[in-house]
């Protein structure tokens, strides 16, 4: 009677009330942010699987190219992987072999396997589907059948194709030239030197504390992740800013993991993959060595 007449009861209602609401937006935001965990969780499981899927699928392109039509009977006379002076040498190797005639050297860019230029097709002929498998690569032919070669440059040319009395073979492609800078960008390490040629002249590096992957459910899950692609922004930012300080280099080549090698891709001219790891220093000089290794494929 008291509580009514002072308006008590009405005021203990809209608490009860609000409570209540209360009570349903925290189970609501709980489901939310399970769901949140559970989606984090879906996305890298998804990415684990599509990177399985890649490589499966590409094991099993080759398969088929090895057993599809003529494949059968064709395979590369040889491959191996060269780097340093060993590069040098075949590339001067090339170089030196000339034709007395306008034509009689072809060379061509091919970027992928589904675009061979008409005139590899036609001089390569059932082994075009060699080209095809080494592709990414500049291809090599004479005239003679003496040269018969594929060789995966490091920085990719523009698609060309032409028959000439030299093979054409920039330098920039295959080997480190010029004043550029090489960098190299994980989740949790940076690492970018300056260098002249082969020869590094500048360095920096860093890492930051990232927190490995977590696997547990539930709200502590979606917390997690949260603070984790924090501190991967906050190192993605370091890595932009220390790109964005590169001055008077020809040219600005970053690799690293592909998942936040597009983070950083407005301050580089050459991007590429690699899964060299270990401290900032050891990773570049890896990551260096293995960008400026090519394959060369004999056809």
């Amino acid at each position: 009677m008291i509580d009514k007449l002072l308006g008590r009861a009405e005021l203990k209602e809209r608490i009860e009330e609000l409570e209540a609401e209360k009570r349903h937006l925290e189970r609501r935001a709980e489901a939310e942010e399970e769901r949140r965990s559970d989606a984090v969780a879906d996305r890298q499981r998804a990415e684990e699987r599509v990177n399985e899927l890649e490589h499966r699928i590409e094991s099993l392109e080759e398969r088929l190219d090895r057993t599809e039509g003529t494949d059968e009977s064709v395979e590369f006379r040889r491959v191996s992987d060269l780097g340093g002076p060993r590069l040098a040498d075949a590339l001067d190797r090339f170089r030196a072999v000339e034709s007395d005639g306008p034509e009689g050297l072809l060379t061509a860019f091919v970027p992928g396997p589904d675009s061979v230029p008409e005139t590899v097709s036609d001089w390569f002929g059932d082994r075009t589907a060699l080209v095809r498998r080494a592709a990414p690569a500049v291809v090599l032919a004479d005239d003679t059948g003496a040269v018969s070669a594929a060789l995966t440059p490091a920085v990719a040319p523009d698609p060309f194709d032409a028959w000439s009395d030299r093979f054409r073979l920039d330098d920039a492609w295959f080997r480190p030239t010029g004043r550029f800078a090489f960098g190299l960008v994980r989740a949790d390490t940076f690492a970018l030197g300056t260098y002249e040629g082969g020869e590094r002249v500048a360095y920096e590096g860093f890492t930051s504390d990232v927190k490995e992957a977590h696997s547990k459910g539930g709200f502590s899950q979606g917390r997690f992740e949260r603070r984790r692609e924090g501190q991967i922004d906050d190192h993605l930012d370091r890595a932009n800013e220390a790109l964005a300080g590169v001055e008077n280099v020809d040219r600005t080549i970053v690799v690293g993991e592909r998942s936040v090698l597009g983070r950083v891709r407005d301050h580089a001219d050459v991007t590429d993959v690699s899964d060299a790891t270990g401290n900032p220093k050891a990773a570049l000089e890896d990551a260096f060595r293995d960008f400026w290794t090519g394959r060369l494929h004999a056809i």
